[in-house]
C-alpha cells in the first residue's frame, strides 16, 4: 500500500493521494510490512517516530518524491525577536514548546566528554548556519572571534541563553551582527530527534532521499543511549540512502546503543568505576539485550551528503555490527570546535564487526573514520581522506582530540585498511593491534605505535558473530603493511599537541613511514622465543605472553624522505628529498584531481600479489583478513575497482597516471 504526505496540502487527510496527510508521523503510525510512504515537497517540522517494522522481504520505505525536497528538521523559526543592545537581539520561548526535553537548560556532557560543558544542546540558526554559543551575555555583546573556530569569521554570531523560572520561559539572546532577525531565516532547534523509532527492534526500514537537520541531540558515548537525528535505535536492516543529513548538534546518523539505565553515563553520575569497565559491561549486558547477528546490524548507509554536525557524521557502538558504510560525503565534522571529547570523528564506531566502510570521501574534520575496540573483521577501501587536521590558524581546545585520517584503538583484528588516499599529515593513529595496510597512498606518519592503550582489556569475538571469545590487554604489533606508497609531503618535525584532558604538552611522530616499528620483531625473532621440543615453561614464558607481537613489512615504497622498517623485504627506497616531487589534491568545479609524478620514481618497481593467504590470520581472535562472509580476498582490484594484472604495482592504482580524476 502507499501513503501519500503533502506539508502543503490543504487540509489533513487520509493518506491517500487525493487526500495526504500533512505530517510524515500520521503515516509512520499507519505503515506496515510492504508499505511505501511517498512525502512531497516541503518543510515537515515533526519528530517522526515509526511503530510497525518491516521485514527482510517486505521493508517500509519513506521516498522524498523529489530528491533532498522534503524536508525533516528539528528546528522550530523564530519571528518575534525585539531589539536588546547594539548588535544584540533578544526573544522568549514559552518552556511548553519543549515539553519534558528543553535542549536550553540541558548541557552537552557525559562519559569520556573532556573540555568544559558549557554548552547545550539547542542551536541557534541564521539562515542555515549554526551560531556560536556564548557563556555569558558580556561575551554575546561582544561578538568577539572565537580563536578555536576552524572558521572564524563565522564565529562572531553568537547565542546566550538564561531561564526566567517565574514566566517558565526560555530566554535567548543573540548577535546578528547587524542583521534584522526579523528579515532572515532564524530558527533555534527544538527537538532532540528528527526520523528514530522511540522503541527498539523497528527493522527493516528504507528512508531515501530526504534532507534532514537541525536536532538538539545529546552527547552520545559507547556506556550510553546513543541518539541522532535519524537511526535504527538497536534494529536491523535500515537503509538510509540519498538523504543530506547536517547540523546536528551531536550526532548525525546513530547506528548505536539503546537506552540501558544500569549503565548510562555511569562514571560521569557515579565514578566509582571506570568508564573502560562500564564499556566491557556493556559488551556483555548488549548480549543480555539481544546484541547478536540475527537481530541487530546489518544496516546499509549510502551516497548520503553528512556535514557540520559537531560529534560526528556518523556514530554507532554495536548496533552498527555487519553494516556497509558507502558512497557518502562525510565532511566539516566538529569545526566550531565548542565540543571536545573522545567521540568526535567523521565515522566514529565502537565494535564495527565486519562493517565495511568503502569509497566515501572524507575531509575537514577532526578526525576522519575512527573504530576504537573490536575492530574485527572490518574493512576500510577505497576511500579518500584528506584535511582532517586542525588548521594552523585555530587553537587548541582544552578537551578536544588528536586529528588524522584514520584511528584504530585497543582493537585485536583483524582491520584490513585498503586501497585509500590518505593525505592529511597523519594517516593512522594505531594504538591497536592486528591492522593489514595494503595497497594505500600514505601521505601522512603513523602516531601511537606502542603506546596510547594502557592495560585495557578489550573483547575479542568469535569470528563473524558479537558472540564473546576473551578479552585481553593490547600487546601491540601483528600488523602487516604491503604494497603501500609512502610520501613525505608534510614536514617532518615533531607536532606538538595538548593532553586529552589537561594543558601538558605531548609530542607526535610527523616522519612518515614504518620506521616507528624497529623496536619490533620478525616473525622468526618472535617465534623463536617459544621452543617446542621442550615441555612448556609457564613463568619463563611469561616475557613472550606479554611482548611486542612481530610485524610484517614487504612491496612498499618510500619516497622524498620517508623512512623503512628495519626489517623491510622486497621495498624501494628513494632516500632524497625532492622538491620536485608532487601530490596535490586539486578541486575543480566539484570533481576532485590527484596529480602526482611519484611514478617517474618507482618506475617499473613491482611486488607480488597479496591475498588472504599471504595476510595470514590476526593473533588474538585467529581470523584471517578475510570477506564477512568468510571467503577469501586477492587484492586484484584497486581504488577504482579497475583489474590488477600480473604486475602488481605498490599504492592504490593498478596502472601509472600523474593526473587521476578521483570524484
Amino acid at each position: 500500500m502507499k501513503y501519500y504526505v503533502d506539508a502543503n496540502a490543504a487540509k489533513d487527510g487520509n493518506g491517500s493521494i487525493e487526500r495526504p496527510f500533512k505530517r510524515i508521523g500520521e503515516a509512520a503510525k499507519a505503515a506496515l510490512p510492504g508499505d511505501e510512504v511517498l512525502v512531497a515537497p516541503g518543510i515537515y517540522r515533526e519528530y517522526v517516530d515509526p511503530i510497525h517494522s518491516g521485514t527482510e522481504d517486505g521493508r517500509i520505505t519513506y521516498t522524498s518524491t523529489t530528491p533532498l525536497g522534503a524536508v525533516i528538521t528539528g528546528a522550530e523559526q523564530i519571528k518575534t525577536w525585539q531589539h536588546y543592545k547594539e548588535n544584540v537581539w533578544v526573544s522568549r520561548v514559552a518552556n511548553s514548546v519543549f515539553g519534558s526535553y528543553n535542549p536550553y537548560t540541558t548541557l552537552v556532557y557525559g562519559d569520556w566528554y573532556f573540555a568544559t560543558p558549557n554548552k547545550h544542546t539547542g542551536c541557534v540558526y541564521l539562515n542555515n548556519k549554526s551560531m556560536y554559543e556564548a557563556t555569558s551575555l558580556e561575551e554575546c555583546i561582544k561578538g568577539d572571534v572565537y580563536e578555536c573556530s576552524w572558521v572564524p569569521e563565522d564565529s562572531v554570531y553568537k547565542w546566550y541563553t538564561e531561564q526566567d523560572t517565574d514566566a517558565d520561559e526560555t530566554i535567548i539572546y543573540a548577535n546578528f551582527q547587524g542583521l534584522d532577525p526579523n528579515k532572515e531565516n532564524i530558527e533555534i532547534n527544538v527537538r532532540r530527534r528528527c526520523f528514530m523509532p522511540s522503541r527498539t527492534g523497528i527493522g527493516y526500514i528504507t528512508v531515501r532521499g530526504f534532507k534532514i537537520d537541525k536536532a538538539a541531540t545529546t552527547w552520545a558515548p559507547p556506556a550510553a543511549f546513543q541518539d541522532g537525528m535519524i537511526g535504527p535505535h538497536w534494529s536491523k536492516g535500515w537503509i538510509i540512502e540519498d538523504c543530506e543529513i547536517s547540523n546536528s548538534k551531536c550526532a548525525g546518523i546513530s547506528l548505536g546503543k539503546y537506552l540501558d539505565p544500569d549503565n548510562e553515563h555511569y562514571f560521569t553520575n557515579k565514578q566509582v568505576k571506570s568508564p573502560t569497565q562500564m564499556e566491557r559491561d556493556a559488551v556483555c549486558r548488549g548480549q543480555y539485550h539481544g546484541w547478536l547477528k540475527e537481530k541487530i546490524g546489518s544496516h546499509i548507509v549510502r551516497r548520503c551528503n553528512i556535514h557540520h554536525c559537531e560529534q560526528g557524521g556518523i556514530i554507532g557502538r554495536m548496533g552498527g555490527v555487519f553494516s556497509i558504510i558507502e558512497d557518502n560525503h562525510i565532511h566539516h565534522i566538529n569545526n566550531m570546535m565548542e565540543l571536545g571529547g573522545a567521540e568526535i570523528a567523521g565515522i566514529k564506531m565502537h565494535a564495527a564487526i565486519d562493517v565495511i566502510i568503502r569509497r566515501n570521501h572524507i575531509h575537514h574534520c577532526t578526525m576522519g573514520i575512527w573504530c576504537d575496540w573490536e575492530a574485527q573483521g572490518t574493512r576500510i577501501t577505497q576511500n579518500l581522506l584528506h584535511d582532517n587536521q586542525r588548521p594552523p590558524y585555530a587553537k587548541n581546545l582544552p578537551g578536544s582530540m588528536m586529528s588524522q585520517d584514520i584511528f584504530v584503538e585497543v582493537s585485536h583484528g583483524p582491520t584490513l585498511i585498503d586501497n585509500n588516499i590518505l593525505l592529511s599529515d597523519v594517516s593512522l593513529r594505531i594504538a591497536t593491534q592486528g591492522v593489514a595496510m595494503v595497497h594505500n597512498l600514505i601521505c601522512g606518519a603513523f602516531t601511537s605505535v606502542g603506546n596510547g592503550t594502557g592495560t585495557r582489556y578489550t573483547p575479542y569475538h568469535i569470528p563473524h558473530r558479537t558472540e564473546v571469545m576473551g578479552f585481553m590487554t593490547i600487546l601491540h604489533g601483528d600488523d602487516r603493511f604491503c604494497n603501500n606508497i609512502f610520501v613525505q609531503k608534510w614536514p617532518s618535525e615533531d607536532y606538538v599537541v595538548y593532553h586529552d584532558q589537561n594543558t601538558s604538552v605531548i609530542r607526535e611522530n610527523r616522519q612518515v613511514g614504518t620506521h616507528v616499528f624497529d623496536d619490533y620483531p620478525t616473525y622468526d625473532e618472535w617465534i623463536a622465543q617459544f621452543d617446542f621440543t621442550r615441555r612448556p615453561n609457564m613463568m619463563a614464558l611469561e616475557p613472550a605472553h606479554s611482548g611486542y607481537l612481530p610485524v610484517w613489512s614487504e612491496g612498499n615504497v618510500y619516497l622524498n624522505g620517508a623512512k623503512p622498517w628495519k626489517n623491510e623485504v622486497s621495498g624501494l627506497v628513494v632516500e632524497k628529498n625532492d622538491q620536485d616531487l608532487k601530490v596535490e589534491l586539486v578541486e575543480k568545479d566539484g570533481h576532485y584531481y590527484l596529480h602526482t609524478n611519484i611514478y617517474d620514481y618507482i618506475r617499473n618497481f613491482s611486488d607480488r600479489m597479496i591475498n588472504t593467504e599471504v595476510l595470514g590470520k590476526a593473533f588474538e581472535p585467529e581470523q584471517y583478513y578475510e570477506n564477512p562472509d568468510g571467503t577469501p580476498i586477492r587484492f586484484d582490484t584497486d581504488y577504482f575497482g579497475n583489474h590488477r594484472g600480473i604486475h602488481v604495482i605498490p599504492g592504490p592504482f593498478a596502472s601509472f597516471s600523474g593526473n587521476i580524476e578521483l570524484l
